[in-house]
């Protein structure tokens, strides 16, 4: 990536853009003029995904779709696992994921807390978002809520029908490339008709496009809000499990985990049974929650399974300092 694929065919002129709309081979692309125009990628190796920063030109003057030649280096990229235990990139250049609750369906708060871990691996800001507001909610959910925003997440909570709106927020979306994520039920559709008024049009035109209309509900596309910001919508991380980075990482998933360890003896400690961990210690005191220590080890087990899967995926220890 960075470079235009070899050809015998010539490369004509080109010009930089950003994918908006992605449909397999299919894009939109809008220019840095503003132009929003069809582009098919060139060659079977290249791979584009919605965000994306590209090189496209015309080589043949006249033709109504554009030629992607070149896929310029992402900053960062959003992606999922795939049934081999490969990471498939689904966002490109995104700021913030958007993790979405509700009290129905019933949150699954291990869900949530693996969708923030997979912003942090990503460097991606994590903002979650309590939906549905209008239908009140449980203690529990209030409790839960709490508890991550005294980690240091932000949460807002909102509703598309009644109080508090979906103020809140927009004002959170401003400025940033975001991504909805969530369990199915929570919402997320309505916000994005709420936010993004247009979509359901730009579904139908992707679908036109490429003469898939049976496939529309693959699309992403990237919709630039009226308030402020962009928001993409795709089904790859609407539900999303993201990719494990190796088992010693995990920890800086969690922003709470990530800090207590640096208090503990040794440097590559995963906070089971060595000695001197400060996180155990925290966690017994109360000043970490034990389920957010039971999820980070439920994600440890996960990556030791892939790990004797995919041995691939093993690196040499850390230095014990």
């Amino acid at each position: 990536m960075g470079r235009p694929r070899e050809s015998r065919e010539p490369i004509p002129p080109l010009s930089t853009g950003r994918v908006v709309a992605s449909h397999g081979r299919e894009l939109k692309v809008t220019g840095s003029d503003g132009t929003r125009l069809s582009c098919r990628l060139h060659g079977r190796k290249l791979e584009a995904v919605c965000g994306d920063e590209v090189r496209y030109g015309h080589p043949t003057p006249g033709d109504a779709h554009a030629t992607v030649y070149e896929i310029l280096p992402r900053r960062r990229t959003l992606s999922r696992l795939t049934g081999l235990g490969r990471s498939e990139a689904v966002v490109a250049n995104l700021t913030q994921l958007v993790a979405v609750a509700a009290t129905i369906p019933a949150p699954d708060w291990f869900v949530i807390d693996r969708y923030l871990a997979g912003a942090a691996w990503a460097g991606v800001t994590a903002l979650i978002t309590f939906n549905k507001c209008e239908l009140g909610v449980t203690p529990e959910s209030a409790a839960e809520l709490a508890g991550y925003a005294a980690i240091g997440y932000q949460v807002v909570r909102c509703s598309t029908r009644a109080e508090p709106g979906i103020g809140a927020l927009v004002q959170h979306l401003a400025g940033q490339t975001s991504v909805l994520v969530g369990q199915s039920g929570t919402g997320k559709s309505s916000l994005l008709n709420a936010l993004a008024p247009e979509a359901r049009a730009i579904t139908q035109e992707i679908s036109v496009a490429t003469e898939e209309g049976r496939h529309t509900t693959t699309h992403a596309a990237l919709h630039v809000l009226a308030s402020g910001g962009d928001l993409i919508d795709s089904p790859g991380v609407r539900d999303y499990a993201p990719p494990l980075p190796q088992v010693r990482d995990i920890g800086s998933g969690f922003l709470e985990i990530a800090a207590a360890a640096q208090g503990c003896k040794f440097q590559d400690c995963l906070h089971d049974t060595e000695p001197g961990c400060q996180v155990r210690r925290e966690v017994e005191a109360g000043a970490i929650r034990r389920r957010r220590f039971d999820s980070y080890r439920h994600l440890v087990s996960v990556g030791r399974e892939f790990d004797a899967r995919f041995p691939e995926r093993r690196r040499p220890p850390a230095r014990v300092r």
